[in-house]
């Protein structure tokens, strides 16, 4: 009988030996295709920033007591920015008219094109971006802001 227990024992250490192994080969196997794929996504992107441009989504909500004067305002300063900042290579601007009713209180989007991040990282901290924030500021209840890569056109 102990000879039986012994090797049921051993024979029971042995299947999972190999349901670990396999399932360590699994898994690495696993492993490797997500590193493929996600190096394939790294590839793609690279090839994107060299064929594309980089868009720049921001969306305002303002608050309650924003006045149309204040909003004009700020519209206004935003529109500047282009002819102020040249490593903008694009821009359009407009209000909310969406009939879905999930636009959370956010009634403006503001959209940029940058060539680069490179470009991108001159126009965030540049004077007069900063000069634009600090008209908006007072009146902004929330932003939300959005930067991706397409193709360029």
């Amino acid at each position: 009988m102990q000879a039986f227990l012994y090797l049921s024992i051993k024979y029971t250490m042995k299947m999972k030996t190999l349901l670990i192994a396999i399932a360590l080969t699994i898994t690495s196997q696993s492993f490797l295709s997500a590193k493929e794929e996600i190096q394939s996504i790294h590839k793609n992107h690279n090839l994107m920033q060299t064929d594309s441009v980089l868009r720049h989504v921001v969306l305002l909500k303002f608050k309650e007591g924003a006045t149309g004067d204040n909003i004009k305002e700020v519209e206004a300063a935003f529109t500047a920015l282009p002819s102020k900042i040249s490593e903008i290579q694009g821009y359009e601007w407009g209000l909310n008219n969406s009939p879905e009713g999930l636009d959370k209180g956010f009634t403006h989007c503001f959209f940029l094109t940058f060539k680069s991040e490179a470009d991108r990282a001159t126009y965030l901290p540049h004077p007069d971006h900063k000069a634009f924030g600090a008209v908006l500021t007072p009146y902004l209840e929330d932003v939300l802001v959005i930067d991706y890569w397409t193709p360029s056109e």
